[in-house]
């Protein structure tokens, strides 16, 4: 008869003895809340590219007069905003998709599903740095219109627009903007998008004084050497 023997030797840790079954390079299981977390962060990171990806076909539809640049791959640019240039102006269009939810505005409030994201301050945000950026790199103003397009299916209800801020569904969006008239010739939606495309011109350079950009004489202490004295 078999019998079941108890050494008084040292007590093992179970939980070590596994160590070394684990895989090399593999920390230890997330906690069901952030499991949780991560799985929510990962569909609504597939969702945004989706739409992004939905948006970008639709864009097609304006026709050949446009230019739209992805802006995704473009320094520190929202990874969901395209520009688009066309014979209605520069467009900065920020892309959100909340599905089948309802999305109602009240100015620039915004409510889905009980909470209110800043989606129009965040597509203002998106529009001002390209203003800024186009307009560091020509040397002259550039606005740039904030565009806030949904890419999902859910109704979309206003109790009041909010100002200087273009809403729209993704299936509306070539309509919205065409319908914005002809205000830059064919030439200026050329070399607009030609600044919009070069790489530098989303690199924030070094801030340089306003003093040392505008200098009307040689930097060699001789700034009154052109101004003759007048004999008295």
């Amino acid at each position: 008869m078999n019998e079941l023997l108890w050494t008084s030797g040292p007590s093992h840790n179970l939980s070590a003895d596994l160590d070394e079954f684990r895989p090399t390079g593999v920390g230890p299981r997330p906690s069901p809340i952030g499991w949780v977390r991560q799985r929510r962060a990962e569909r609504e990171a597939r969702r945004a590219e989706t739409a992004r990806q939905r948006l970008a076909h639709r864009m097609t539809a304006l026709g050949s007069e446009w230019r739209v640049l992805d802006l995704k791959e473009d320094g520190e640019s929202d990874n969901t905003t395209f520009l688009a240039v066309g014979p209605g102006g520069v467009f900065a269009v920020t892309v959100k998709d909340h599905g089948r939810s309802r999305i109602s505005f009240a100015g620039d409030v915004v409510q889905v599903n009980g909470m209110r994201p800043r989606h129009v301050a965040e597509a203002r945000r998106n529009a001002q740095v390209a203003a800024d950026a186009l307009s560091r790199t020509a040397g002259v103003s550039i606005p740039v219109m904030p565009v806030l397009a949904f890419a999902g299916s859910g109704t979309i209800v206003f109790y009041g627009m909010p100002k200087g801020c273009i809403v729209t569904s993704y299936q509306d969006l070539h309509r919205v903007l065409k319908a914005r008239g002809r205000r830059l010739a064919p030439a200026t939606v050329d070399k607009v998008y030609a600044v919009a495309s070069h790489p530098r011109t989303w690199v924030n350079e070094p801030y340089v004084a306003l003093a040392d950009r505008y200098r009307w004489y040689p930097d060699d202490g001789q700034a009154g050497a052109d101004k003759k004295a007048t004999p008295r």
